[in-house]
């Protein structure tokens, strides 16, 4: 893919919602139970973890950098990226959270997943900026965003966004959230109802502990091997013991370049991007710790949806968006008990990482999401 360039999106499958489908839904989250931010079940040649990138992992781990994860030094970015972005810290919620913002227009949040930064958006931002302030934020404790000893529960997430966004002077806005972005960005429109205008939610498969999908019976404790590789993360990423610091940093290469192929539905990011997230992650241990912080907060969160925000469906527009080769239509159909208007996009060819594998697909469903939006604003600034 040219980094440099996007053309116009061919658009995308677009489904109805079906028995089938929510059936379909309900067997693959029973297997996951409850699992977060993975991929569908089709198997996947995993050989595409180099032999040189295992061997370049000691020399890779826990490296320091005072400027990584800034507008300023990030790789390969769209051409005229800078001029457009500008990295920028602002102090809401009691932390200093850093936010990537370029574009006019009614503001539009973009929310990313794990383990990537806001460099995720990187070839759909400069695109929606023609269109929308475009505000890409580091979640707590992620990227350039202030790492706190608590705090990574949903809730709590979701109001350092609210807390962000009114102090950038957005007091309604539109949400885009991919992986555990979703999940915080889902988070965000039931906690701020008078906040969120339209929200779309990517590649996981509904928000867990909501409905009847995503409280499944408990799942064997062996699951298919190609089904194990896909989830296995989970659970050890939950793991609250210095242990799992110990273990990702003595090997981080491999640890991460193994996620970012299994999840990418027979494809992989560019080796630079992959540099990029592990040099980010692991650059001091508390980032490292930090960035577990959601997982390990994981019962939190789904006590907070099963007992408060699955109470009161959504009444806001809501997008469900898979990639072909990963979630496909069970994103949407997962997202049916949160939401009384709900819409389901397949992006052809993608696997997880939507906006990084299938960027002009992905424009090309959110602008036609997004449109009404716009369009309101537009009036209502007329």
């Amino acid at each position: 893919m040219n980094e440099s360039s996007l053309e116009p999106a061919p658009r995308a499958r677009r489904h109805a919602s079906s028995t089938t489908g929510r059936r379909m839904a309900r067997l693959v989250a029973i297997a996951c139970a409850g699992a977060l931010g993975v991929t569908g079940v089709a198997a996947l040649d995993t050989t595409a973890l180099s032999a040189s990138a295992a061997a370049d992992a000691p020399s890779r781990t826990l490296k320091a950098s005072r400027d990584v994860g800034l507008v300023s030094t990030a790789p390969n970015l769209p051409a005229g990226f800078r001029t457009t972005f500008t990295s920028r810290f602002v102090h809401a919620n009691n932390i200093r959270q850093h936010v990537v913002i370029g574009g006019e227009g009614p503001p539009l949040l973009l929310v990313h997943g794990w383990p990537e930064n806001w460099y995720a958006w990187r070839h759909v931002m400069p695109e929606l900026a023609k269109d929308y302030t475009v505000v890409a934020v580091d979640q707590r404790g992620i990227g350039r965003t202030e790492a706190t000893a608590d705090g990574y529960d949903a809730g709590t997430l979701a109001d350092d966004l609210a807390a962000l966004m009114t102090k950038l002077g957005h007091e309604r806005f539109a949400v885009v959230g991919h992986d555990t972005g979703a999940v915080v960005s889902y988070a965000l429109a039931a906690d701020h109802r008078d906040r969120v205008e339209r929200l779309a939610f990517a590649e996981i498969p509904g928000p867990p502990g909501v409905g009847d999908l995503a409280q499944p019976p408990a799942p064997p404790m062996f699951v298919p091997e190609q089904l194990n590789d896909k989830l296995w993360h989970i659970p050890f990423n939950r793991v609250d013991d210095d242990l799992i610091l110990d273990m990702v940093s003595s090997n981080a290469d491999a640890y991460y370049r193994y996620e970012y192929s299994i999840q990418g539905g027979g494809t992989t990011l560019p080796d630079s991007a992959i540099r990029y997230y592990i040099d980010l992650y692991t650059r001091n241990r508390d980032i490292l710790r930090a960035s577990f912080g959601l997982y390990r907060a994981w019962d939190v969160t789904l006590d907070q949806n099963r007992a408060v925000r699955q109470a009161t469906k959504l009444t806001i527009p809501v997008l469900g968006i898979g990639g072909e080769n990963s979630w496909g239509e069970l994103v949407g159909h997962g997202m049916e008990p949160t939401a009384t208007d709900v819409t389901t996009a397949v992006l052809p060819g993608s696997g997880h990482w939507a906006a990084e594998q299938a960027p002009r697909e992905l424009l090309g469903v959110l602008r036609e999401f997004l449109a009404p939006y716009r369009a309101t604003a537009a009036g209502s600034a007329g």
